[in-house]
């Protein structure tokens, strides 16, 4: 019986070298760097991305918005109970169907998102800090499409 063949590379420096590990690694880096900007107005990234679909979208119904964003119901519940406490948004009940809760931004809602829009940028600026503005315009591309859904046939 043979022993097995020592690896060309030791297997921790092939993994940190995968592009799913370093696009997790700029991805968790991403997250504290606009954690830390937003923690500055006393909100986290599902408040701005609440917020910010409201702006783009609002007056939405409250189902429909957890559809666009993508959160949970129990989740978007949450989220919508701290910013109308921060009184950010408004909810009310739709008056075509009072089952239904209809969130618009209010004028601090507005002044906040655009806050937390610099706050957004200057994190982003910090994360890709060591690109020079060709390389950065180039990767912000370069991963836009490696973030699409595809469907792709089999990998031959």
């Amino acid at each position: 019986m043979t022993e097995p063949s020592e690896p060309d590379e030791p297997a921790l420096d092939r993994i940190r070298a995968l592009p799913s590990w370093l696009l997790n690694r700029a991805a968790g880096r991403g997250r504290r760097l606009l954690g830390e900007a937003f923690a500055h107005e006393g909100l986290r990234m599902p408040h701005h991305a609440v917020l910010a679909a409201v702006a783009d979208i609002g007056p939405v119904a409250q189902a429909a918005l957890g559809r666009e964003t993508g959160f949970d119901p129990k989740d978007m519940v949450g989220i919508l109970n701290d910013l109308q406490r921060a009184l950010l948004v408004t909810r009310t009940p739709d008056p075509h169907d009072r089952r239904k809760n209809v969130i618009a931004l209010t004028a601090e809602g507005r002044s906040c998102l655009e806050r937390l829009a610099l706050l957004g940028d200057e994190a982003n600026r910090a994360l890709l800090a060591a690109l020079t503005p060709a390389e950065r315009e180039q990767f912000v591309a370069l991963l836009a499409r490696v973030a699409e859904e595809r469907e792709e046939g089999p990998v031959v």
